[in-house]
């Protein structure tokens, strides 16, 4: 009967992964037709990411649940596919949000995952409290968010691309305006802005911030994300409940299959 479960998992898995991988060729194709070759790296990095998934299994012998193996498929096709190339993060408010936030959810799993392998290993003769799981798993998952923001700030600085989102703001408050030097906060409101003969404020509504609102708010909901599974994690370390909701985001290590005897 496991057995039977274990393939129809697989199955479904490869049919998602399969589906969005026909989409993304799609998608490569007609970026090729019209010229798009930025995209066409896009797609190929995408596919790419997609074998990741199965890297872990077959390599690492570490089983994927299914529910979770399907979200980083879907979140991968979101964030590179619709997010990048069809400008999800530009045309759909708080896709990047979303995004962002189920990246924190993740990451607090697959933290929560990597010590927890170790934990319940008999060869580790420490064992780690639930709570001391959950710290690391939230910890774990920051610090991926944190390294994502460094290397979209690396590409913004360096190659000139737009990957932290700019907001418009029509007041800015900074130490920086004032008179006698003090490390104390002028407030001005943006009334009027010229920008190469373009007047900003009857056109855009306000002067850029340069990334830094966008770079807070991903932090922030990636904060979110890792605290609500932080708090699953623990409850899950402390009771071991089969088939409950943190059980489908947590990967096991495959048991060895003992060997035929000659």
């Amino acid at each position: 009967m496991k057995k039977i479960v274990i393939k129809e998992n697989k199955k479904r898995r490869m049919t998602v992964r399969g589906v969005l991988s026909f989409f993304v060729v799609v998608t490569a194709v007609r970026s090729f037709f019209v010229g798009s070759y930025e995209n066409i790296f896009t797609c190929v990095l995408t596919l790419i990411l997609f074998c990741v998934p199965l890297f872990i299994d077959r390599r690492l012998r570490i089983d994927l649940p299914p529910a979770l193996e399907g979200i980083i498929y879907c979140f991968i096709y979101s964030a590179e596919i619709l997010g990048e190339i069809n400008s999800y993060y530009t045309l759909i408010p708080g896709w990047d949000t979303m995004l962002h936030t189920i990246n924190g959810f993740l990451m607090a799993a697959i933290g929560f995952a990597l010590v927890d392998i170790f934990n319940r290993s008999e060869k580790f003769s420490v064992k780690l409290s639930p709570l001391f799981l959950a710290i690391v798993a939230f910890c774990f998952s920051m610090t991926v968010g944190v390294l994502w923001e460094f290397f979209e700030f690396g590409m913004d600085t360096f190659f000139h691309t737009d990957m932290q989102k700019d907001f418009f703001v029509n007041a800015i408050h900074s130490v920086s305006f004032n008179p006698d030097g003090l490390n104390v906060v002028e407030h001005m409101q943006i009334e009027s802005l010229i920008v190469n003969g373009e007047d900003w404020i009857a056109q855009y509504g306000g002067y850029l911030d340069i990334g830094l609102i966008d770079t807070m708010k991903d932090l922030l909901v990636n904060f979110i994300g890792a605290v609500v599974f932080s708090i699953i994690g623990f409850f899950y370390s402390k009771h071991r409940e089969k088939g409950s909701f943190a059980e489908k985001f947590i990967p096991q290590v495959k048991e060895e299959q003992p060997r035929p005897e000659h």
